[in-house]
């Protein structure tokens, strides 16, 4: 689905950075895009509304 990306657990994202993001689990891959994490909260990255979900997993833009 997503292209080739350096794919980290999401626990490691670096806060106020806008990187890729996914959820990859037993359902599959999925949600892939760009986010800025603050917090426990994950944000689009022009911090106008945070998701309702926590991603797996995160890459460098």
């Amino acid at each position: 689905m997503s292209e080739k990306r350096d794919w980290q657990d999401a626990t490691s994202a670096p806060e106020n950075v806008t990187v890729w993001t996914k959820i990859d689990d037993a359902d599959g891959e999925r949600n892939v895009q760009t986010l800025k994490r603050q917090g426990s909260l994950w944000w689009y990255p022009d911090m106008t509304m945070y998701v309702y979900y926590h991603p797996t997993h995160w890459a460098p833009v």
